[in-house]
């Protein structure tokens, strides 16, 4: 059966998170943040964090992490430490400063969270997360397929 069901979810997915990430920025600009200071904030352990981890799990290209692990830095919000012997290897920690400012994106995603479960019964959050996970396995498949047709073309 073909129709244009794609379309509609490409768009319906295009469309939430573009009002998803405007809700996030607002709220990180009422903090002085923004949204990938908050996700960073986030993603960065209490043991220290590789900078070539953050990237690939936040879907961030490495000049705009750089810049903003700088921004960061700058702000007090991080600190960077070199991990023993191998002196490429850095671990990123996160200050008191930093601290503080996870706990405040923390409570603003638990406060969104919260909302949207009240809005819906569970049979149907667990339904749309497994909708996701089949989307993301399909863009995966697309993806490994593509890299391999450009393996292919540069072999010839």
């Amino acid at each position: 059966m073909a129709d244009n069901s794609s379309i509609l979810i490409d768009s319906s997915i295009r469309t939430a998170w573009f009002r998803l990430s405007r809700m996030y920025n607002q709220k990180a600009a009422e903090h002085d943040m923004t949204m990938s200071i908050g996700f960073i904030l986030m993603n960065i352990d209490k043991e220290g964090t590789p900078s070539t981890q953050l990237g690939p799990r936040m879907g961030m290209e490495p000049t705009s992490l750089s810049r903003t692990l700088k921004t960061m830095e700058t702000r007090g919000l991080i600190r960077r430490q070199g991990e023993g012997v191998d002196k490429r290897k850095v671990l990123i920690f996160l200050t008191d400063e930093g601290i503080e400012k996870r706990r405040e994106v923390r409570d603003f995603l638990i406060d969104f969270n919260t909302k949207v479960f009240e809005k819906m019964p569970p049979s149907k959050i667990k339904a749309f997360l497994e909708v996701i996970e089949k989307i993301e396995n399909t863009i995966d498949k697309e993806l490994e397929l593509k890299e391999l047709i450009n393996k292919q073309k540069i072999k010839v």
